[in-house]
């Protein structure tokens, strides 16, 4: 992944990855899961088509921060087919990131609701909704080539915000980040050039229902990704 502001993001390696990543069923468990949850779906949801595949990343190509999760959530990306969409661990990002600048709105309810991002990327290094949110090693592994591709096409990155835990780890592992600092909200850890990776609580119901990651936690993780972007 390239960091120097003149070079060109790569609309066409990003195109071909999602291209190529929707039809993936590489994954029979994963493949299963999704599958079943568009079949017997939420009663709240009975209407909707449910996207039910892969989930490939949203947002700028030629931004300068990216922002990983862990994976689509059943009835959030996995029904609307974008990343962090259509649930309430959605609404914390987006607001937050409407109100740093890097987001036309502050909600996502589907692909077609006008939202679009500036200088900001939004991903997950697994890319099928798992059971439980929890995926196999098995899986996360072979999702890390689509991952790995699209972080290299993302070229002008400087800053890469990690939500919860696993995406701390998969991300350290994909920018040889060593030694890895122990995660907690507001870490910041310095990559091998000029990036920064800023860890985040994630923005699951279960940490902002209890408080343990609330809105001013989270702007300031997005301020400083600004702060760190424009230096």
């Amino acid at each position: 992944m390239g960091t120097a502001d003149h070079q060109l993001p790569d609309h066409l390696g990003l195109k071909a990855l999602e291209d190529e990543l929707v039809s993936c069923r590489e994954c029979p468990r994963l493949v299963e899961w999704r599958e079943a949850i568009g079949r017997d779906k939420r009663a709240a949801y009975r209407d909707d088509d449910y996207w039910a595949r892969p989930v490939p990343g949203f947002g700028d190509p030629a931004a300068r921060l990216v922002v990983v999760g862990l994976a689509p959530a059943a009835h959030g990306a996995n029904r609307t087919g974008r990343m962090f969409t259509g649930d309430r661990s959605g609404d914390w990002l987006y607001r937050a990131m409407w109100r740093a600048g890097y987001a036309s709105q502050p909600e996502s309810v589907g692909r077609d609701d006008g939202l679009t991002l500036t200088d900001a990327w939004v991903t997950s290094p697994v890319k099928c909704a798992p059971p439980a949110n929890k995926p196999t090693p098995a899986e996360r592994d072979s999702c890390r080539p689509f991952f790995a591709r699209e972080m290299a096409a993302l070229t002008r990155v400087k800053v890469v915000v990690v939500l919860g835990l696993f995406g701390y780890q998969v991300a350290c592992n994909e920018l040889e980040i060593r030694p890895r600092p122990k995660f907690g909200h507001g870490v910041e850890v310095p990559i091998s050039d000029d990036r920064t990776l800023i860890c985040s609580y994630h923005v699951s119901q279960q940490n902002t229902f209890t408080g343990r990651l609330t809105e001013e936690m989270l702007d300031s993780v997005f301020n400083r990704a600004r702060q760190i972007s424009a230096g």
